[in-house]
Formats: structure tokens, sequence, C-alpha cells
């Protein structure tokens, strides 16, 4: 079995996060290992220090054999 991980989200509308801001959305991935996940969620987490209105999170998809 094996298990993918999506890193997903963009610039949101406010900082209570309720809402994204049309056409910001962003979704990387697939990465067949947490490391690579996390690792790509830092690079987009931290590329821009002064963004307080920009999240992103890791997503992973339930196990299940992949063909």
């Amino acid at each position: 079995m094996e298990r993918r991980y999506w890193v997903i989200g963009g610039e949101y509308s406010n900082c209570d996060f309720g809402a994204l801001e049309p056409g910001s959305e962003q979704i990387s991935g697939p990465f067949n290992c947490e490391v690579k996940a996390r690792t790509e969620w830092q690079r987009l987490t931290f590329r821009d220090k002064a963004a307080a209105t920009t999240r992103f999170t890791i997503a992973a998809e339930p196990d299940r054999i992949w063909q």
C-alpha cells in the first residue's frame, strides 16, 4: 500500500482564513513520500515571509493500492 500526499492552499481574503482569493488556489503533488510533501509545504509557506494571509496544508489520501 502507498499513501499519496498533496500540498494545497493559496492566498486568503483575510486573516480569518475563511475563503481563498479567486485564482490564488494552488495544488502541488502528488508526492509518494511525506518528507517530499513537507519540503514543498516549507517552500510554499516560507517563500514570502510577509504574506500573512497565505496558508498551505498537507493533505493525505486514504491508504489504498495504486495500480
